[in-house]
């Protein structure tokens, strides 16, 4: 049974990266040696789309109120780089990390598989249709 995902974030300044998630996100984390710190994610989905050329990967945060969570974040000096705008599944921003790269940030709109606190609507699981069990035919008498 698969009971978690790791995922990993390369940089060429891993500290400060660190240091961002810890004291401005304030993520929790374990020290795992020599100052390798894993962080505990939020309740986190995987979603797989189609790709034309080749694959690849992204990470987004999520937030149940998008301008709230950017308000909190410029205060403590986070810069964003796109203003929040509305996508046909969400609000979406974009935010930079100390090493210059840039996370995405939704509000989702859309069903969500985990609960957010009233962000989007939980997805419930779907049922299988039974497979047809083979039965004794029925007879039509007249």
């Amino acid at each position: 049974m698969i009971a978690g995902a790791h995922t990993i974030l390369y940089s060429k300044q891993a500290e400060a990266v660190r240091a961002f998630f810890q004291d401005v996100l304030g993520f929790s984390s374990v020290d795992a040696g020599h100052g390798w710190l894993i962080f505990a994610m939020p309740p986190a989905e995987l979603a797989i789309h189609p790709a034309e050329d080749r694959a690849w990967q992204q990470l987004y945060l999520m937030c149940t109120d998008i301008r709230a969570e950017v308000q909190r974040l410029e205060a403590k000096g986070v810069e964003f780089t796109k203003p929040v705008s509305q996508q046909r599944w969400g609000l979406l921003t974009e935010f930079r990390l100390p090493d210059g790269e840039t996370i995405g940030l939704y509000e989702p709109r859309h069903p969500t598989a985990i609960r957010m606190g009233g962000a989007g609507k939980k997805a419930t699981k779907k049922k299988r249709a039974a497979p047809a069990k083979p039965g004794k035919p029925k007879i039509r008498r007249s």
